[in-house]
């Protein structure tokens, strides 16, 4: 039996995988079948900083896209999933990324926070699409498009 209801966030939060250094989500700030919005501040010791640029770090772009995908697919498809499913089978679905459109406008610092919003284009068979913005803690947009994933159920 489905629950009635979608998890609440920090409880998305407790089943997103991905975890440090690799988790780009300290906070959901809103969740429901339509939207996710999630927030991440980059911390200035976080492991691409040392090469990417050492004299003037910047996020790399994949990174960016990652923290899109973790907050636009991961979280808002399990949330979907819980819809359908018992938190109890949960686990048993791992989120693959499988295709993304981006436009990226301007760059990420060390210490910057940024929110991801998040709106479900579609959600059917497992598989999600998002449009999404990535906007730093000034206001300003630095990236936008659309990111996919599909549920696949772990043998």
């Amino acid at each position: 039996m489905a629950a009635e209801a979608g998890l609440k966030p920090e409880q998305v939060l407790e089943l997103i995988p991905q975890q440090a250094p690799f988790r780009f989500i300290d906070e959901l700030l809103e969740l429901d079948d339509e939207h996710a919005v999630g927030s991440y501040t980059f911390r200035a010791d976080e492991f691409f900083y040392r090469g990417h640029f050492p004299d003037e770090p910047i996020t790399p772009g994949v990174i960016l896209l990652e923290t899109m995908c973790q907050t636009g697919v991961v979280a808002l498809g399990i949330y979907l999933l819980s819809l359908e499913l018992p938190l109890e089978q949960l686990s048993g679905y791992k989120t693959l990324f499988t295709d993304a459109t981006v436009e990226f406008s301007d760059i990420v610092k060390p210490n910057d926070r940024v929110i991801v919003r998040a709106h479900k284009e579609f959600w059917r068979r497992l598989k999600l699409r998002s449009r999404v913005e990535l906007i730093r803690g000034d206001g300003r947009l630095v990236a936008h498009g659309t990111v996919s994933g599909i549920g696949v159920k772990r043998p």
